[in-house]
């Protein structure tokens, strides 16, 4: 029994979304509608500050953010495989998506699927020169590489580090582009505002499948239901935690709530 119960536990997440994408393409204009649209929705949503300088490598406190997300929202662009650091972080989000707790979701702004699928088109040649710099290595970072370990590397390993960084790129670009998403130009004929509300409602639903009825004749009872997110129902100031629960407060308001541990 004991053990039945603790299968049941879910886990208890940071953020409700993880935004993932190529500044360059999106920040201004789809991202950041898209993040305002979800923050407005009650959506604890993580947006990187692409602002601050970045190495190769994606930092360990990003790492830890992709896994406290339960949704994750990769939004693929023309550039988007021009950056190392989108797709380390691609792949860290897929490494979770692989899990039953984490659902990644794709949307392809200016590409097709198949195009991130097989790295074709305007996406394939952004992704071809990032491979070829990559594997040509230069300044500091492929000193580094060489130098900055207990033992002193290889360039026959430093050159294997490499291949297994692409190999891993493509597996993650293509179980990616193999998700259930939204291809943007085929939604509401490109409507960016349209497509951007429907996303924010699978999300919503996906995340909040049990939403309070309130008694339409008890006047400012509804304002006093509060949604707070993956980390449960906060009802007349008192937070509902752990599990499904049937409350019955005072004047008959009855209110079911499915939150996380």
């Amino acid at each position: 029994m004991a053990s039945n119960s603790a299968s049941s536990v879910q886990k208890s997440f940071k953020y409700d979304v993880f935004l993932s994408f190529r500044a360059e393409d999106t920040r201004k204009t789809f991202v950041d509608h898209l993040y305002l649209a979800l923050v407005n929705k009650g959506i604890v949503t993580y947006k990187d500050d692409e602002t601050i300088k970045k190495g190769e490598r994606i930092s360990e406190q990003l790492i830890r953010s992709i896994e406290d997300s339960r949704f994750y929202i990769i939004v693929f662009s023309k550039n988007y495989a021009s950056s190392s650091w989108c797709l380390n972080e691609l792949v860290e989000i897929m490494k979770c998506q692989n899990t039953t707790e984490h659902t990644a979701y794709p949307i392809f702004y200016d590409v097709e699927p198949t195009e991130v699928r097989h790295q074709s088109g305007a996406f394939g040649e952004a992704f071809a020169k990032l491979v070829a710099k990559h594997e040509k290595g230069s300044g500091m970072f492929s000193f580094l590489k060489l130098f900055t370990r207990k033992r002193k590397r290889t360039s026959e390993e430093v050159d294997l580090d490499k291949e297994e960084d692409v190999g891993r790129w493509r597996y993650a670009l293509t179980e990616a582009a193999g998700l259930a998403g939204m291809e943007l130009k085929n939604t509401f004929n490109g409507h960016e505002a349209k497509s951007i509300q429907q996303i924010v409602e699978e999300v919503s639903l996906k995340l909040y499948p049990f939403n309070p009825r309130v008694d339409g004749k008890l006047v400012g009872m509804e304002t006093r239901v509060k949604n707070v997110g993956s980390r449960g129902w906060e009802v007349l100031g008192k937070p509902l935690w752990r599990g499904l629960f049937l409350i019955t407060y005072p004047f008959g308001l009855k209110v079911k709530a499915l939150s996380k541990m």
